[in-house]
């Protein structure tokens, strides 16, 4: 008959196991319980799709609009050239967007529209540990028409997704 000898474990080589099965286990708990799918930026934005005989926007666009705290102008897009399309932000506490489009032509021409966009919010629950966001159905959009020969709603619903375009633009041509 065969013995086995057993090996007995020093204190110190037994602690080190305890310890190091506590901390993966502790790591794994730890990780899983991290997940939370927030995003990281939870502005939603329209998004803007040059349409008509002016393909790309030669002239400089600027938008801004009102800020609600004090009523100054904040600058959305600055100076923008060549451009095809463009992203704006939604309030979320406004009924209603007022944006004023700032065109500068290449002739040294300036002009300015102001776009109104009507639009009903939506609390857009994610997780009670994740900031609140706000979804959006555009209802209506109002415009002058100085550069802007005309805006249609294309996609109603505004979200985390404006790889869409919310909105066709179509500018006046201009010589």
């Amino acid at each position: 008959m065969e013995t086995k000898k057993i090996k007995k474990r020093s204190g110190r080589e037994r602690t080190f196991r305890i310890v190091t099965i506590v901390t993966l286990l502790a790591g794994v708990l730890l990780t899983g319980c991290s997940s939370l799918d927030c995003p990281y930026e939870n502005r939603v934005y329209t998004k803007y799709q040059l349409k008509g005989d002016v393909k790309m926007l030669l002239d400089t666009l600027t938008v801004t609009t009102n800020r609600i705290s004090d009523g100054s102008d904040t600058i959305l897009l600055n100076q923008a050239v060549k451009i095809d399309s463009f992203e704006l932000p939604m309030s979320y506490a406004n009924a209603q967007d007022v944006f004023h489009f700032h065109i500068k032509r290449t002739d040294k021409q300036t002009f300015t529209d102001t776009v109104i966009v009507n639009k009903k919010d939506q609390t857009h629950f994610e997780s009670v540990d994740c900031n609140p966001a706000y979804f959006h159905t555009l209802t209506g959009i109002s415009y002058t028409t100085h550069a802007i020969d005309s805006i249609v709603i294309h996609n109603t619903q505004v979200n985390y997704d404006a790889s869409q375009p919310h909105f066709y633009i179509y500018f006046r041509y201009h010589d």
